[in-house]
């Protein structure tokens, strides 16, 4: 194969920058003249191409479309130009070289004048005409189309040849199933009959689709090689690479494939010629590939095309179509994914996405029914729970002290009954428990997947996939390779600076001119990025994320001022239904402008995020992605959790106490708890947060925006052009409805919101019982509605391969670790467990817990108010309060040391930190023991895997054993053949140094 520096197979570490200036450039456009290449008068329009799957001949099929921008007159039709390419690299070479440049004359049409053209366009349509030549020199084949329905777009298909796909797979190591098949071992006696029973039972809510089957036997994959096809089964060629396959392979090419020669520099003016040096030498070491070429808007985009049509009447059946009616209806929402074709249209990235979306959706279902059994141990012993019955007793007659300064007055403790009760419904013993099996659900889930992970790269022929991802890593993103060109010309005009104040030696001239030569030959190779020249954006990224976590701070202080505030201002009501009714309103007020808060800094947080990995300019997309990752998880975990770490350990706890509160800005009094604790307020935050966001973020955005948009793409198309709308509509190709599809943005979004989610399901599970159910519902809801979303509303994306779900198991591991510890906060500083156990075994005088509600609460006496803070109206209650109580350990205003704290709560704090300190290291070491005992890779796959490898020695052992047979053979035939002439010669054989002698004598 010839290798030019167009098109290589060097890695891209080896290779120069592809552009010179990242920046988005308005898509204008340009109307080529009849001359250009690619472009000829075509053969009807509306001749059978399959709806633009195919080429014109409607025999090579559309692997790949590159879309751009052009100018045509709005009130005339330009003819359809559609030409294909095939090797002609030197004709099309010839062919550029002949085009006139801008503003001169040349041959348009019939002898009119070229239109002016903006530089820009010109230096866009220059780099296209080389980029596609450089193409058809690396064997592709393409086809242009601008007579489009899309007024001002210009489509060019891409096929690629069998020729192509073959060379580029055995590059690509990708594995191809060979022509030997083997069984699958299966199981035998009572594993096997349970299997049995396991498919008839979940038979109905299987998927009905090929690939989901239960296969007994499979074939052996091995990389392929050209020279092993007769390994391979190419009976049919056209489906041996499926669509998956081939629009990968050619956007491999897309990305290796560069134009390095432009007319005009990205970024300058008209006729600008400023530092003309520097320009000469980007135009002479830049290259461009498909990404750069997008970025500069030389192309405006780039995408495989779908298999065709999902819904309507006639329309031929595909793998779109199916995936549609199986898994992105939500009729079929109870039914199993059928991951494997998701795979084979998506590729094994997206594949793992929702495989891995199934299993932890599958979990959610023995954490729901736990859950369930939780809250209906809490309803069904509310009754029985002896200090909500207390509280709730009017007989005991216990007076609070005032809740506010002034305007608040004295209040009964048996108002608070209903928050009492609600409250035992979440803090119970059950819950201990709960949260003992969440954390070992977390560890079962983590190592449930890694084995689902390993079954599938095991389906997957993903076993082997180590040195291509090594590969992939390595591969330079074009924002790094432009940073690393600036800064080597940059280095190479002081060099030049330098040398100019030097005098120059007659006796080094030569070699100067040497040294200079070859530096402009490989101007980036020993250039790279340092700490020193990332460090502003290092500082930026730091500085950045401090003053966003701030301002999360700083709304969450903002609404607690509110929820003080109000509070204030409602005790003033004269209502007594709303004075009642305080705490209520007030949290749920707070919480649902948290909710708001949350939602709307989630969009701008990812954007920052976004914006600070780029200026960081990561040297790969793997690198870019896990930048992009950490910054955006930390920044909306910070901005999702601040509200529920506050209402957990921070509210109530620095309240002071009466007389001696403790102020915000010394005039706002920090909130208190009620009588029955925070946690029934934490319960509400959590739900309303969780629920909200997965509403109004997850369902109601996804599905509500993407209409949106798909509406106001389709008023804009009518007003374009309202003549031709209902034409459009009736005849648009394949390629042209894809386009007006929304862009693939990537997984993060998707992975983001299930993570966030996972956190509200494990961290503070103790407080809320019923989140793994609520998680449940919306996980059902979410997998159909992704799927609906990659089905109908985006483009088809590029198939990536990948063995597992990255960073994000990672972080997944973080949040199970940091659920343990959180929970043991919630559970004993949280909640009153803890306290009622030090009560029961310490202080209870006849072993029940009478009389818990009187020992958490302490005395005051009236008259030691601070100036100015006793409440406005002390007979509110109908009589004069001269003791009353609050929630705290601390001696009573008749002892010597009034106020000062109390033994007891030295004892239940201690108590409290033992739990934690127990309950952390208890459950962490259960869930390393389930992490031990539950292997990750299966041992059936264990096996199957080793008899493949057996399998494929075998395979080529008699390979080599039938190649030494033929040898043999053809060695004996030639023996035979040669004896009777030996026989019958009449001359005797030449001695050793005759020059008869084959190698005598000469």
């Amino acid at each position: 194969m010839r290798v030019n520096e167009k098109y290589s197979t060097l890695p891209a570490a080896d290779r120069s920058v592809h552009i010179i200036n990242i920046c988005a450039i308005e898509d204008i456009g340009y109307l080529p003249s009849e001359g250009t290449l690619l472009n000829s008068l075509s053969v009807d329009p509306d001749a059978e191409c399959k709806y633009g799957l195919y080429f014109r001949d409607g025999a090579r099929k559309a692997d790949y479309v590159l879309v751009y921008h052009h100018k045509r007159a709005s009130g005339s039709r330009t003819l359809a130009r559609r030409v294909q390419h095939s090797d002609a690299g030197l004709a099309a070479r010839s062919a550029r070289q002949d085009r006139p440049l801008p503003g001169k004359a040349g041959p348009v049409g019939a002898g009119e004048p070229e239109p002016p053209l903006d530089y820009h366009e010109d230096d866009k349509r220059f780099r296209r005409e080389e980029y596609e030549g450089n193409l058809a020199e690396a064997g592709l084949e393409l086809e242009r189309d601008e007579d489009t329905k899309i007024h001002g777009v210009g489509f060019v298909k891409i096929h690629a040849p069998w020729n192509v796909l073959c060379r580029e797979a055995e590059f690509l190591k990708l594995k191809m199933p060979t022509k030997k098949l083997y069984h699958i071992n299966e199981t035998r006696g009572l594993l096997k009959k349970i299997n049995s029973v396991l498919q008839k039972i979940t038979d109905p809510i299987q998927p009905k689709v090929a690939e989901h089957r239960p296969q007994t036997t499979k074939r052996l994959s091995y990389p392929f090689s050209r020279e092993k096809q007769h390994l391979f089964d190419l009976s049919d060629k056209d489906s041996f690479f499926d669509s998956k396959t081939r629009s990968t392979i050619v956007y491999e090419i897309l990305k290796r494939t560069t134009c390095t020669k432009a007319k005009y520099s990205m970024g300058q003016g008209e006729g600008r010629k400023k530092d003309s040096a520097l320009l000469s030498k980007r135009r002479k070491c830049g290259k461009y590939g498909i990404t750069s070429l997008l970025a500069n808007g030389v192309y405006s985009a780039a995408y495989p095309l779908h298999d065709g049509d999902y819904e309507g009447e006639n329309v031929e059946f595909n793998d779109r179509k199916l995936l549609y009616e199986e898994w992105a209806s939500y009729g079929v929402f109870y039914k199993y994914q059928p991951i494997d074709l998701v795979r084979k249209y998506f590729g094994e990235k997206i594949g793992l996405y929702f495989a891995w979306l199934g299993v932890y959706t599958q979990m959610l279902i023995p954490a729901s029914v736990v859950g369930i059994i939780v809250f209906l141990y809490g309803w069904a012993t509310v009754d029985e729970n002896i200090p909500s019955m207390e509280m709730c007793d009017q007989r005991h007659n216990i007076t609070m002290c005032p809740l506010c300064d002034k305007t608040c007055s004295y209040w009964k403790m048996s108002s608070a009954c209903a928050t009492a009760r609600a409250s035992h419904l979440f803090d119970n013993p059950a819950t201990v428990f709960f949260s003992v099996f969440m954390a070992l659900w977390a560890a079962t889930f983590m190592e449930h997947w890694k084995r689902k992970q390993m079954r599938l790269n095991y389906r997957w022929d993903l076993t082997g996939f180590e040195e291509e991802e090594e590969a992939v890593k390595d591969h330079p993103r074009a924002e790094y390779e432009a940073r690393v060109l600036e800064k080597s010309l940059r280095k190479e005009s002081k060099n030049k600076e330098k040398r100019r104040h030097l005098p120059e030696e007659p006796t080094n001239k030569w070699r100067q001119r040497v040294k200079t030569a070859m530096a402009g030959v490989k101007l980036t190779d020993k250039v790279k990025l340092t700490w020193q020249d990332r460090f502003p954006a290092y500082f930026t990224n730091l500085v950045s994320i401090i003053f966003m976590i701030a301002v999360t701070f700083a709304i969450v202080l903002g609404v607690i001022i509110y929820r003080i505030s109000t509070a204030a201002a409602l005790a003033m009501n004269s209502s007594p239904s709303v004075r009642s009714n305080i705490r209520v309103t007030v949290t749920a007020t707070a919480v649902i402008i948290n909710l708001v808060v949350i939602i709307l800094l989630d969009e701008v947080y990812g954007c920052i995020a976004r914006w600070l990995t780029k200026i960081e300019v990561p040297k790969t997309e793997k690198s870019f992605e896990e930048r992009l990752i950490f910054k955006a998880f930390l920044l909306k975990f910070v901005n999702s959790y601040t509200p529920i770490f506050y209402v957990a350990f921070f509210k109530g706890r620095f309240v002071g106490r009466p007389g001696d509160y403790v102020y915000i800005f010394r005039s706002f009094r920090m909130e208190e708890c009620a009588p029955g604790g925070c946690l029934m307020e934490l319960c509400i935050q959590l739900s309303i947060i969780m629920l909200g966001k997965q509403l109004i973020q997850n369902n109601l955005f996804e599905i509500g925006i993407p209409k949106m948009k798909k509406f106001i793409r389709y008023l804009r198309l009518k007003h374009q052009s309202p003549s031709d709308h209902d034409e459009y509509v009736k005849k648009k190709q394949r390629y042209e409805v894809d386009y007006t599809l929304e862009p693939f943005a990537g997984l993060t979004p998707e992975y983001m919101e299930m993570i966030i989610q996972f956190g509200f399901v494990t961290l503070f599970v103790a407080s809320f019982p019923l989140a793994p159910l609520f998680a449940l519902l919306n996980n059902i809801i979410e997998i159909r509605l992704d799927a609906k979303k990659f089905i109908t509303e985006l483009r088809r994306p590029v198939a990536v391969r990948a063995k597992d779900i990255g960073i994000w198991y990672n972080i997944l591991r973080g949040v199970g670790k940091l659920a343990v510890i959180i929970n043991a906060f919630v559970i004993s500083f949280t909640s009153d467990f803890i306290p009622r156990l030090v009560y029961l075994y310490m202080y209870s005088e006849n072993g029940t817990m009478h009389g818990f509600v009187n020992h958490t609460l302490s005395s005051f006496n009236v008259s030691d108010f601070q100036n100015g803070t006793a409440p406005n109206d002390p007979l509110d209650l109908g009589y004069e309060v001269q003791i009353c109580r609050y929630k705290d350990y601390r001696e009573p205003p008749w002892s010597e040391h009034k106020y000062d704290i109390s033994k007891d709560f030295w004892a239940v704090l201690a108590a409290r930190l033992a739990f934690v300190i127990v309950f952390q290291n208890l459950v962490m070491f259960m869930s390393d023991f389930v992490d031990w005992v539950i292997p990750d890779i299966p041992k059936d796959i264990s096996q199957q895997m080793h008899k493949e490898k057996v399998l494929m020695v075998e395979l080529f052992m008699r390979e080599e054993q039938g190649k030494q047979q033929l040898l043999d053979t053809w060695m004996e035939k030639d023996r035979k053949k040669a004896e009777p002439f030996n026989n019958h010669s009449p001359t005797p054989p030449a001695p050793p140094d005759s020059p008869d002698f084959p190698g005598g004598a000469l």
